[in-house]
């Protein structure tokens, strides 16, 4: 989604909720200049990214089994 910064200024509370459930792009003269997020969400695609997804199956000491393999 993305807003204007007067619009924010106007409806904080409703963006700051909002926010919990998806990024909002704050912009000045048609220009995105600010970003309000979950910092949380930001957390766990960030650890997705880094580590990989683990199929549901696999236990723990066959992940790290299979990454010393790999090594």
């Amino acid at each position: 989604m993305s807003i204007t910064a007067t619009e924010l200024k106007l409806n904080l509370g409703k963006y700051l909720q909002l926010a919990q459930r998806e990024d909002i792009f704050i912009t000045r003269n048609g220009k995105v200049v600010a970003k309000l997020s979950n910092p949380n969400a930001d957390r766990v695609e960030m650890a997705k990214s880094l580590l990989g997804v683990i199929p549901a199956d696999v236990t723990l000491e066959e992940a790290r089994a299979e990454k010393a393999d790999s090594l």
